[in-house]
């Protein structure tokens, strides 16, 4: 697979089959994603990969809270702005009318959209998730080199034959996830990431993208 179909056929899975994503493969994946750039070489990421008896455990009491109802955990940033503008505003409302119309999930039933989105703490029945963290201490370009880091990871994974969702869902229970992989009190969770292969019979169509126009402009004296 060269670099412009990983690229080109990487998407948000939401379906996985419990076939094991081997440690070599991880492993593989990970140190070539350590090369991903960032400003003086910082590395700002902070990554714990969860298999097996931990994730199932982190899947069983993340289940509990939301059986129990508990609250989210109090919110450590800002997911989206509190007032989305145009065009944002309208690519999220298109996403979510994709996404949830897929499933036949009429936008007034917000009990059913609701449990479509539990399955976020389930990691779609995905063998293997990744937890990146940040420090406290570091700002906007340091997040910005997270973000250049997952892309690494999720790229590579797709040349692996595996397919990936990330998740700022888990965000809303970094307590719990916390109580599994054990962080520095100085780090915090930025996003979940299930990782292994796609459940082809679970139909999740992929989101488009803005016609190239809309997004970039050249400047070139044409």
């Amino acid at each position: 697979m060269d670099v412009y179909e990983a690229v080109t056929s990487r998407r948000a899975v939401r379906g996985f089959t419990d076939r094991q994503v081997p440690r070599e493969v991880l492993e593989r994946v990970l140190s070539a994603a350590a090369w991903a750039p960032s400003a003086s070489n910082l590395q700002p990421w902070h990554a714990y990969v969860l298999t097996g008896g931990p994730l199932a455990e982190l899947k069983e009491r993340a289940g509990e809270r939301l059986a129990s109802g508990d609250a989210w955990d109090e919110p450590e940033y800002e997911q989206y702005p509190s007032a989305l503008k145009s065009p944002y505003r309208e690519r999220r409302a298109a996403f979510g009318e994709q996404r949830y119309g897929a499933l036949g999930i009429p936008r007034e039933d917000l009990e059913a959209r609701q449990r479509a989105a539990s399955a976020n703490w389930q990691c779609f029945g995905a063998p293997a998730a990744l937890f990146c963290y940040i420090d406290r201490d570091l700002g906007g370009p340091q997040w910005s080199d997270v973000g250049m880091f997952l892309q690494t990871v999720m790229v590579l994974l797709r040349a692996e034959g595996l397919h990936s969702c990330t998740q700022m869902a888990w965000a809303k229970y970094h307590k719990t996830v916390a109580e599994i992989v054990s962080p520095p009190e100085g780090l915090m969770l930025f996003c979940g990431m299930s990782i292994g292969y796609e459940d082809v019979a679970v139909n999740h169509p992929r989101t488009g993208r803005a016609p190239l126009g809309e997004t970039v402009r050249f400047v070139d004296g044409r």
